[in-house]
This record gives C-alpha cells, structure tokens and sequence, in this order.
C-alpha cells in the first residue's frame, strides 16, 4: 500500500491541500500554495517542493524558472490531517515572485497593507 499516507491526507473537493513553506533554519514562513496528489508525491520522491498551480491548472516546481529551488529538510501534517508544512532550505534567499524572501511581506497598518519587507531582487531580472 504505497499511497496510504497519502490517503491519511483530507484532500479538499478540489483534490487539492493547503502547503505551507517555512524557512527550516529561521522558521520565517515564506508562502501557502497548493498541492495535489501527484505533487506531494513527487515533493517527496525528488525532496524539492512541488506544488499545484491553480491558475495554470498544472504542476509547478517551485524554481523551475526563478532558479529559487525548495529543499524539503521535513515534512508534516497538521491534526486535522489538512495542512501540510514544509520546512525548507530556500535556495536563493527568494520564496516570492516579486522578489521578496517571503510572500507575506504586507502587514496592516491604520486601515491599510503596507509592504515590509524589502525586494531583494528585481523580477524582472528573476523571470526572463
């Protein structure tokens, strides 16, 4: 029974789990995505995070054009057995695609996001 733990995984109608990324050395989040089936399978087989793309309706291997690779040091299930964490090596110092290290780089202040965190590099540069 190969699959078993993944069918330990409750899946969404969608097929589909919540991953959260988490910087394995400073424990800073650096993103949420989404994984199905398929993609968890492979993140563990490989070791590099694979995850769902919902708006391309396909896999996509975190870096396979930013370069900025997740290397899966742990992986773990929550309680509920619907979120999955990651705690990742995150290659480049980049988890975000504007540049930024994490994707969480907006806080709330006095009725408004502002952003936080610094653009460590152009995008433009990251995606040719």
């Amino acid at each position: 029974m190969e699959s078993s733990w993944l069918d330990e995984v409750k899946w969404t109608v969608d097929g589909l789990v919540p991953a959260i990324a988490q910087d394995a050395a400073s424990g800073k989040l650096l993103m949420l995505a989404w994984m199905n089936r398929e993609a968890l399978r492979e993140t563990v087989d490989s070791g590099y995070a694979v995850y769902w793309s919902r708006s391309r309706a396909k896999l996509w291997r975190k870096g396979e054009e930013s370069g900025h690779q997740q290397l899966v040091k742990e992986l773990r299930l929550d309680c509920d057995n619907d979120v999955i964490l990651m705690k990742v090596e995150q290659k480049g110092g980049i988890a975000c695609h504007t540049g930024r290290e994490s994707c969480f780089y907006k806080r709330y202040e006095n009725g408004q996001w502002q952003s936080v965190e610094p653009v460590l590099k152009d995008p433009e540069e990251i995606y040719k």
